[in-house]
């Protein structure tokens, strides 16, 4: 396995880390925009090189797969970022995985109530033309999407008999010393996935949005985590899981604290969330890009960070044994054991391990498909055990399923 990572920020730096204890891959080529950042992540394994790459442009993927004889091209971008690296992999007949699919486009009408283009939608048609060529697009294999996923397939195939909800539920109770605001995680996405249209899927209804930070509910967290009020969020899992695993009900809800909900719908009042590049000074700019340059880096946050993140999916409905059920599946990486351990943050290494355990399995055969799909449509037990085996356990526990 010869596999390009694009991208040596917060993630792909984490990603080096992860991947050079391992050993089913013969090289990996990080490449960046910034030469000097891929050098940085490749220093720490001599099985990785470093190149430059425009990620914007397809042909520019292309020609770094074609002259490294790349197999696999490892997404570790922002989203606006995937349809070219997506679309150069084809291009140079590697397979690809990512940890975030292609952008949405709100409904022109009725933003809040039906969806427009979404997230994955530009990837999905094209499915049939990866299948045909007999390779593998494996999308959403981050953390959020990619882990509560694959927790999806488990518990459909192990735990439940009948499901009534995914409940994809993640929080944190992350602290950043010397900060009032520091976003642990890139604000470019941030921004994107929570001023978005959450989407929800039923059955009945297929999938529909909401208002942004809609039905709020308090869960409690494990692990010392705690109660956190979780909110509706733009995400993933809620157009992947339906594909794959029957349910009655897919729902994203996100742990964000009432702060960071007005520091976020400011930004959108001031349209400080706007991708349109704006003239400042004769110079065109993005607003967005502006906030994300004005706040800290957060791959450089790991030092001054204190607490656990946790991400989780909690599933309803009736057991193999026919008995109302209600089970919360997680993960959860404490910053101070991830910063001692690898150096990097406790969010960017739970993102950047689940595509290190799903390049290991598909190198060993025990994943393998063709045509753009997500993690549900493989098997889950290799995946938590492999996990595991790379010294990070994920959890269970029951709730009351008549508190649901």
């Amino acid at each position: 396995m010869r596999v390009l990572l694009v991208g040596a920020g917060g993630v792909g730096g984490a990603f080096a880390a992860i991947a050079a204890r391992r050993d089913f891959f013969d090289t990996v080529v990080i490449a960046d925009y910034s030469l000097a950042s891929a050098e940085r992540a490749a220093a720490v394994d001599e099985r990785f090189t470093a190149a430059r790459v425009d990620a914007s442009s397809a042909d520019s993927v292309a020609a770094l797969c074609r002259e490294h004889a790349v197999t696999h091209v490892m997404n570790a971008v922002d989203p606006r970022f995937v349809l070219p690296i997506f679309e150069g992999a084809y291009a140079a007949g590697a397979d690809y995985l990512d940890m975030a699919m292609s952008l949405s486009r709100p409904h022109p009408d009725a933003p809040y109530e039906q969806t427009g283009v979404k997230l994955g939608d530009e990837q999905f048609a094209v499915a049939p033309q990866w299948e045909a060529a007999g390779r593998l697009a494996l999308c959403g294999i981050g953390v959020e999407p990619g882990l509560s996923d694959v927790f999806a397939r488990y518990a459909a195939d192990h735990l439940f008999s009948e499901i009534d909800e995914l409940g994809v539920r993640d929080g944190a109770n992350l602290t950043v010393e010397g900060y009032d605001f520091a976003p642990s995680f890139s604000i470019w996405t941030t921004i994107e996935e929570c001023l978005n249209p959450p989407v929800v899927w039923e059955r009945d209804r297929g999938w529909f949005t909401t208002a942004p930070f809609s039905e709020p509910e308090m869960f409690d967290f494990p692990e010392g985590i705690g109660p956190v009020e979780c909110v509706n969020v733009e995400h993933e899992e809620v157009l992947l899981m339906p594909r794959w695993v029957e349910a009655g009900r897919v729902t994203f809800k996100y742990g964000m604290g009432e702060e960071f909900i007005d520091v976020l719908e400011t930004l959108h009042k001031l349209g400080l969330d706007s991708t349109d590049p704006v003239a400042v000074g004769g110079v065109e700019v993005s607003p967005r890009d502006v906030v994300a340059a004005c706040l800290p880096n957060p791959a450089e946050l790991g030092p001054r960070m204190r607490g656990k993140t946790c991400a989780g999916l909690w599933v309803t409905g009736r057991g193999k044994d026919g008995s109302p059920r209600s089970t919360y599946l997680f993960h959860v990486v404490d910053n101070e054991w991830s910063m001692a351990e690898y150096g990097h943050q406790c969010v960017v290494w739970q993102t950047a391990v689940n595509p290190v355990v799903a390049l290991e399995l598909l190198a060993r055969g025990t994943w393998k498909g063709t045509g753009v799909l997500g993690p549900e449509a493989f098997d889950a037990v290799p995946f938590l055990d492999l996990l595991t085996e790379y010294g990070s356990p994920w959890g269970q526990r029951e709730l009351d399923p008549a508190a649901g």
